[in-house]
């Protein structure tokens, strides 16, 4: 872990360049074992950069985070590693290091956000708590801000209703920002987890806040949105996940409210599905059409080409798939894969699912 904090601490790095940076090198290490030559033949990387690419400048940095994170258990997750949130990693600009304190599976099936204004509503709290509630079934994970109003209280629903939550940051581990929701936080730990891109000693500065929302963002199946105004937070943080084509939903509100026109505008905008209860969720996203498929034997299907194989193979050892995912492990051009999955599709092999997913189908 080392190598990889020590490049994020690079000036002129960021989270793209980072990633290719180790994709063409081979890993973190080889980075600042590669020479200057070869560094620039690196998409994105110009001689400022070649010549920043140096571990001295950053060797005490990295060590002392090293330090840190093993002293209080926290998972360091590289992008390349078998416990970052596979969803995320799918976002162009999903961070190369990503830091955990927690019990939580960051790649369970089932992955919902939970977001809205600071300013909530005992109205606003209440649909939390029944969303959580009505949604606690459901083996899904549900993941916030750990601000104030909405997000606060869909996490502490989540403990209320023995739902795994995870809050993500805007600043590091060594913190919790409110001050006011550590007792929560801490709660967390043994029911969910803290998840951030930032190190330790990292305020919670303004502009902290857009990165952790792509986070969130980025790392769901699907989000929800349950108050906010026309120009929230919670706005920004659905247009991104809409973005990463991930289903986003939201509550409609009093037109006269300023708190539910943020909902009504996404809803209006076709930017988010009307939701009310954990039931449209359920609808919204698919759920009711998986998790009954009997075992499903590739006899069935005599007729799949080698390469049809070759996808049902990996929707079989997953229940659900984006696309960009699936077209990742079957190394398949986009073209190609569309084809099979029509092909697929018209066999009765698999289903398409809403936010660009799929699924195999409900078989005899």
């Amino acid at each position: 872990m080392y190598y990889e904090i020590a490049l994020t601490l690079l000036p002129g790095i960021g989270s793209v360049l980072a990633r290719n940076l180790v994709s063409y090198c081979g890993s973190a290490e080889a980075v600042f074992r590669a020479r200057r030559k070869q560094l620039l033949q690196v998409p994105g990387v110009g001689e400022a950069v070649a010549d920043a690419i140096r571990l001295d400048l950053v060797a005490d940095r990295a060590a002392a985070e090293v330090a840190f994170i093993e002293q209080h258990d926290i998972e360091c997750l590289p992008f390349n590693h078998p416990r970052y949130p596979r969803r995320l990693l799918l976002c162009h600009d999903a961070p190369p290091v990503l830091y955990f304190k927690g019990r939580a599976d960051l790649n369970t099936t089932r992955i919902i956000g939970i977001v809205g204004t600071r300013n909530a509503s005992a109205y606003g709290k209440m649909l939390c708590d029944q969303l959580v509630e009505g949604l606690a079934a459901d083996d899904v994970l549900i993941v916030s801000g750990l601000a104030y109003g909405i997000d606060i209280a869909a996490h502490r629903a989540c403990l209320r209703h023995g739902v795994p939550t995870v809050g993500v940051l805007a600043h590091g581990l060594d913190r919790v920002y409110p001050y006011q929701h550590r007792e929560t936080a801490r709660k967390m730990l043994e029911h969910g987890g803290l998840l951030t891109e930032f190190m330790s000693d990292t305020n919670p500065d303004r502009q902290n806040f857009p990165k952790r929302n792509r986070i969130v963002a980025g790392m769901l199946d699907g989000l929800i949105v349950v108050e906010t105004g026309v120009n929230g937070g919670a706005v920004i943080t659905a247009l991104l996940a809409d973005d990463y084509n991930r289903d986003v939903m939201a509550v409609p509100g009093n037109v006269h409210q300023a708190l539910s026109a943020g909902c009504n505008k996404l809803i209006k905008q076709h930017k988010a599905v009307l939701v009310e209860n954990a039931d449209d969720v359920r609808i919204a996203m698919g759920w009711d059409t998986t998790g009954k498929k009997g075992a499903v034997q590739t006899t069935l299907f005599p007729e799949l080409e080698p390469e049809e194989k070759s996808v049902y193979d990996i929707l079989r050892s997953t229940p659900e798939i984006y696309i960009d995912e699936l077209q990742q492990r079957a190394a398949l051009t986009p073209g190609t894969l569309a084809g099979i999955l029509l092909s697929l599709e018209f066999k009765g092999v698999l289903c398409a699912l809403p936010g660009h997913r799929y699924t195999l189908a409900n078989l005899p």
